[in-house]
């Protein structure tokens, strides 16, 4: 079995002129990142790989978040957890039990959805944890089971 879990980036600041691959997380954000990461630590105790946005956003979801766990996991930055297609990212991860990828909506939620066939609310902060019998290879339509979702608040 293997589990994805699927963190959607929390919520970022507008600051006026900057591109939007550079928004940095807000204030809510920096507070609720590190709430998701207690979460993850205390439901999912061992991610292996973790496959990250280059939005800033992301990133720094992520790096707030992982201050929470016990056990450092592989980080890669994966431009396509940006630019799509996400369904890439999945089939393409490496041979190991647990992955967690960290982007955004609405990519996030057509993934669950197109994985499991349940379409979670996902705000920000988020994470959904999937569950399969099947290789990441052979990820694709029904390919999964929703197992729970949350949305941790800082």
């Amino acid at each position: 079995m293997v589990t994805l879990v699927v963190l959607r980036h929390a919520k970022s600041a507008w600051p006026e002129g900057v591109p939007d691959l550079e928004r940095p997380l807000g204030e809510r954000g920096l507070r609720d990142a590190p709430a998701a990461g207690r979460w993850l630590n205390e439901h999912v105790p061992s991610v292996d790989v973790v496959m990250c946005s280059p939005a800033r956003r992301a990133r720094q979801t992520w790096e707030n978040a992982s201050t929470q766990l016990t056990k450092a996991p592989l980080v890669h930055e994966a431009s396509k957890m940006y630019y799509g297609p996400l369904l890439d990212v999945v089939r393409e991860l490496p041979d190991v039990g647990t992955a967690l990828v960290v982007g955004h909506n609405p990519d996030l939620t057509d993934l669950v959805d197109l994985l499991t066939g349940d379409r979670p609310e996902f705000r920000t902060s988020s994470i959904a944890v999937v569950e399969s019998d099947l290789s990441w290879a052979s990820a694709g339509h029904g390919w999964g089971r929703l197992v729970t979702v949350a949305t941790p608040r800082g």
